[in-house]
């Protein structure tokens, strides 16, 4: 394969009700069909009307740009000082919902097209109904990376072709079957874009010729590349996930697992807590099946699934102030147990038993 990445000048600055068919097609009349367009999610909003007037300058611009922001997220992602990864209503995840105030007069603001992917399938439709040209349409914008430095484009919308190529199935040529691998081609078609566009040399579109054979619809369009918040690891940022863990903690169901609890993990679950907890304090994990048997035995509304027992001593003598410490530490074994995927009800002490409370889990 042979790609060739082709600038699109002379397109000048677009501004709301623009053709952006007319304007592509009028500066490259070297068009083919099977070329790939790269168009600058930018372009795209101007032409569209997706700008807003902001001040230019001083606090009410910063709180224009706020009150913007708060509108286009669907929820927030991360948060360090003035800087917010957030959701867009789309699925994106990216710094400041991708709204812009580059390449834009100081007063108005930049924002993402309501739909990439319905933008690419209509300018898609427009080159060919109105110019005979079978094309694929990639609108692209840029965004940062986790665990990596440095900025590039990405595919928010596709139209004539598929946003992945997808290699599951397929054998390599050592025999080892492939499972998982997926290329987010789009992406990298609109990486290779960005290298001739630039973000300062006023060229919106860049072609990339030789990839692809036969454009064809996909009715998938870009949002095949968005990742559910449900199925990612990362679905928040490090101080948004401990945020949200202390408010899961301080909020534990009573709620035991299904199967028995792995005896290592209630080892790390207590010894997270030693250092914390008052002094005197003593957790004690029941591993023997009698003993335990008989201790649950003895303990008021002890529940049918529970698998495991551990006892809790608070430290002797106990005044007031002790007993509601000791409380809270039992809590906190509690959050422990649950960071470790082990559930638990607090309960009474055994009958007869030096023990000041129990978990069963």
């Amino acid at each position: 394969m042979r790609l060739e990445i082709l600038p699109v000048q002379g397109i000048g600055d677009v501004t709301e009700g623009d053709d952006l068919a007319a304007l592509i097609a009028g500066a490259a009349p070297w068009l083919r069909d099977g070329d790939v367009l790269v168009v600058t999610s930018k372009v795209v909003s101007k032409a569209e009307g997706r700008l807003v007037d902001v001040p230019a300058d001083g606090p009410e611009r910063l709180d224009a740009r706020d009150r913007i922001l708060a509108d286009e997220t669907a929820r927030v992602v991360a948060t360090r000082g003035t800087t917010r990864i957030v959701q867009t209503h789309h699925g994106f995840v990216m710094a400041s919902a991708g709204i812009d105030a580059s390449n834009v007069d100081k007063t108005r603001l930049v924002l993402l097209p309501v739909d990439p992917d319905a933008s690419a399938r209509a300018l898609r439709a427009a080159l060919r109904d109105r110019y005979g040209l079978d094309v694929a349409v990639i609108v692209s914008d840029t965004m940062g990376r986790p665990w990596r430095n440095g900025l590039t484009d990405v595919a928010l919308g596709v139209a004539g072709m598929p946003a992945i190529r997808d290699h599951r199935g397929e054998v390599d040529p050592y025999g080892n079957e492939l499972f998982v691998t997926q290329m987010a081609v789009v992406d990298e078609l609109a990486g290779a874009g960005e290298l001739i566009k630039g973000k300062c040399d006023q060229v919106p579109v860049a072609v990339v010729r030789g990839y692809l054979g036969t454009p064809r619809d996909d009715d998938e369009g870009a949002r095949t590349l968005v990742r559910d918040a449900s199925m990612d690891l990362f679905s928040l940022g490090t101080a948004e996930a401990r945020a949200a863990g202390l408010r899961e903690a301080a909020t534990l169901p009573d709620r035991t697992g299904t199967d028995p609890a792995d005896p290592a993990a209630v080892r790390r679950a207590i010894a997270a807590v030693a250092d914390v907890v008052a002094p005197g304090t003593v957790f004690t994990h029941v591993t023997d099946d009698e003993v335990r048997a008989g201790l649950a035995a003895t303990v008021p509304g002890w529940p049918a699934s529970a698998t495991g027992l551990l006892l809790g001593a608070a430290p002797i003598p106990l005044d007031p102030a002790d007993l509601v410490r000791f409380g809270a530490d039992v809590q906190r074994l509690r959050a422990a147990l649950a960071a470790e995927g082990i559930g638990s009800v607090l309960l009474p002490p055994p009958g007869g038993s030096a023990a000041s409370a129990t978990l069963a889990i």
